[in-house]
């Protein structure tokens, strides 16, 4: 562990603290100014940034620099250049890194996914600094590699990364929400910012039984597996005491993470065996994006380090808990205000009541968007499992808000609110404690929990960047409707009275998002169902969402999508759905085919010989008959289903249009892999576990 963690803390960031120890103060003020108030900077100021940052990164062992970017796969990319230049005239090397290497890349941006925004041969694409992230260094086999936080974007400007989104909806947030503040009165703030504090989990599994398991290698889930006998019915996992190997894990990714200025704050075991959560410090909504894809990228290094692999798919096992990551979300202004803080003050309640009014309104407005911004195919086995939130939205006020809502849309005012009260411990040595004035709910997908909403919708593998782009984008619109009607009632005279009227009818007309019960109950789908809110229970289902009229004009009207970056990223939901099944189905084809049903057809061999030695011998043979007959059925059930999947995947692929090859994976090729699997895993409990040929549940989730 580190002598000094305080010292060890972002010892690989180029903070901005080292930034101004090595740049001369005005081009340390010129920066900062760019990064507040945007603009570009002088070619000579980056030269001298450039010329800083290759040093500090030198000093620390980099070879190579890497404009680090977040494309559509989900996942982060990066080229290395190495600073090396041609050697002088005497033969010494020079090292060269100049404002403009710093600046702008250019990868190649043919074969990352596009959505039909670039042809194959169209092939330029640009990388641009995003200066409100830190560069960072990255140890790694291939040495050090100094990163640098980049936009993405094609030859025609389009966006082609998870990033630019993001950043133009902080930007529209803060436009928008600066409106509000300075209405009420706080007019010395000039920037919200949306903060964002992850929580991811993960799934840890012996990297031996990994390799010997081809779904986990090509799928990232099982694909086939018998339930263990023992799985999470104890609740003895969940925040229990951690293994001596789990935590070896969890003390090197610590100390990665924190090396590059990562706050990993908690850590402890999930609820199913083998599962375990992290969860990181408030930042802001792009820095905790970027932090996020380093800590997957981080736990997947790590864990080989301890000869585990680690498991980010959402549903890596059937039948217990999934993997989620919760995005707890706020906003802050720049002179220290939370406005989703209840205040003390009248005025600092009011403008909270107003602000959680938008908020509310947005979400219901735009609900199938946010479900659509927690779509990735794992996390339809995971939403609505019991497991994690139902796929349709709602919010969660607690007790104390839900009341002063009612009170509010039935009489226009709230008179009063619920205390919390004191905890009665009964103990004469424990103390009594303050009791919050509202409980947790674990079932709903969008819930306040005291100073920020806690989104739980979003899978274990995703990029919160996605979520985090639809909440500023759909408060902006709010903020935006709410001002432009504000505005003016105050130079009239009537702005408390406008606050009022508009408090009561965002709460009013938008009410039936709220609900405070238990989202996993089959009442609350009818009754979901009843107040007209979409139950959007797949990802290509959600694809939609994205292209609707009030979607299109949403992103538009505040320059966060083009209409045509939002037919894009719907084309490419239903192209990374159909080749997620694809993969799947055909490693399923080739574990039936080569595995599972050789080793099965090898035992029902051994049942036969049995049979006939005890028949041969005068003994009652007729248990063994039967153990035979149950298997040979099985085995026959398993050869039908194989045949069926392999004809459900040859249909599939010969479909040309997007959309409707998805809907047929979708609807035929994984029930097909449903069919298959059933008879697999019921032979699975009748096999000799010396012929079974792939590690089961119990194994895979108990030998780590």
């Amino acid at each position: 562990m580190y002598e000094n963690l305080e010292e060890e803390f972002g010892k690989n960031v180029f903070t901005l603290t080292k930034m101004r120890e090595r740049l001369p103060k005005d081009v340390y003020r010129e920066l900062l100014r760019v990064m507040d108030e945007g603009g570009d900077l002088k070619i000579a100021t980056a030269n001298v940034i450039a010329s800083a940052m290759k040093g500090w990164a030198i000093e620390n062992g980099a070879t190579h620099y890497s404009h680090w970017f977040q494309p559509l796969t989900g996942i982060t990319a990066e080229k290395h250049d190495s600073f090396v230049s041609n050697p002088d005239e005497r033969g010494r090397m020079i090292t060269e890194f100049s404002g403009k290497e710093l600046i702008k890349g250019e990868p190649d941006a043919s074969s990352f996914p596009s959505g039909g925004l670039r042809a194959t041969f169209e092939a330029r694409g640009y990388t641009a600094w995003d200066m409100t992230s830190p560069a960072f260094l990255k140890e790694s086999s291939c040495g050090t590699t100094l990163c640098i936080p980049t936009a993405f974007c094609s030859y025609t400007g389009e966006a082609l990364d998870k990033k630019t989104p993001l950043l133009r909806s902080m930007e529209a947030l803060s436009d928008q929400a600066l409106r509000i503040v300075h209405l009420f009165g706080n007019t010395e703030a000039k920037k919200v910012t949306a903060m964002v504090g992850p929580e991811q989990e993960y799934f840890l599994v012996d990297e031996e039984l990994y390799k010997k398991r081809q779904d986990l290698m090509f799928a990232g889930r099982t694909l086939f597996g018998a339930p263990a006998p023992k799985g999470q019915e104890m609740d003895d996992h969940y925040f229990g005491v951690i293994q001596e190997r789990v935590g070896a894990f969890m003390k090197e990714l610590n100390e990665e993470l924190w090396k590059i200025g990562v706050t990993a704050k908690t850590e402890h075991n999930e609820v199913a065996p083998a599962q375990h959560e992290l969860a990181c410090i408030y930042e802001t909504a792009n820095m905790a994006a970027d932090h996020n894809q380093l800590v997957m990228e981080t736990m997947k290094r790590v864990a080989v380090h301890h000869h585990m692999r680690c498991l980010l798919n959402e549903k890596p096992y059937a039948g217990v808990n999934g993997s989620g990551k919760h995005n707890n979300w706020s906003m802050s202004t720049d002179n220290g205000v939370n406005l989703l803080d209840p205040g003390e003050t009248p005025n600092e309640n009011i403008q909270f009541l107003f602000v959680l009014s938008c908020i509310i309104k947005a979400v219901d407005i735009h609900a199938d968007l946010l479900r659509q911004s927690a779509s990735v195919p794992g996390n339809d086995y995971r939403l609505g499992g019991s497991e994690a939130p139902p796929a349709v939205l709602s919010v969660f006020l607690g007790e104390q808000l839900e009341d002063v809502v009612t009170q509010l849309v039935e009489t226009g005012e709230a008179t009063h609110a619920k205390k919390g009260g004191r905890l009665t411990t009964g103990v004469r040595t424990l103390p009594d404690l303050a009791r919050d004035a509202t409980d947790r709910n674990r079932t709903s997908p969008f819930a306040f929990t005291g100073n920020k909403f806690e989104f739980r919708m979003v899978g274990s593998s995703d990029s919160i960047s996605g979520a985090n782009t639809v909440l500023n984008s759909i408060v902006a619109e709010a903020f935006c409707d709410a001002a432009d009607v504000l505005e003016k009632a105050a130079e009239e005279g009537n702005f408390e009275t406008a606050v009022h009227d508009m408090i009561k009818e965002n709460l009013s007309e938008h009410q039936r998002i709220i609900f405070n019960g238990d989202g996993y109950s089959g009442d609350w789908q009818q009754e979901a169902e009843n107040r007209g809110l979409p139950n959007l229970r797949t990802m290509i289902e959600a694809a939609d969402a994205l292209t609707t009229e009030k979607a299109v004009k949403l992103f538009g009207r505040f320059g966060i999508f083009t209409e045509n970056e939002l037919m894009s990223r719907r084309e490419i939901i239903y192209e990374i759905y159909a080749k997620t099944v694809n993969i799947e189905a055909l490693t399923m084809i080739g574990m039936a085919g080569k595995q599972i049903i050789p080793a099965a057809v090898r035992y029902a061999g051994m049942l036969s010989d049995c049979v006939n030695s005890l028949s041969a011998a005068g003994a009652d043979n007729s248990s063994e008959k039967e153990m035979l007959s149950e298997v040979t059925r099985e085995i026959s059930a398993m050869r039908k289903a194989l045949k069926d999947l392999r004809d459900a995947e040859e249909r599939a692929r010969k479909i040309e249009d997007d959309e409707k090859r998805a809907f047929f994976y979708r609807d035929c090729v994984r029930s097909a892999m449903d069919a298959l699997r059933g008879p697999a895993d019921r032979l699975e409990m009748m096999v000799d576990s010396d012929i079974w040929p792939i590690p089961t549940y119990g194994e895979l989730m108990f030998e780590v």
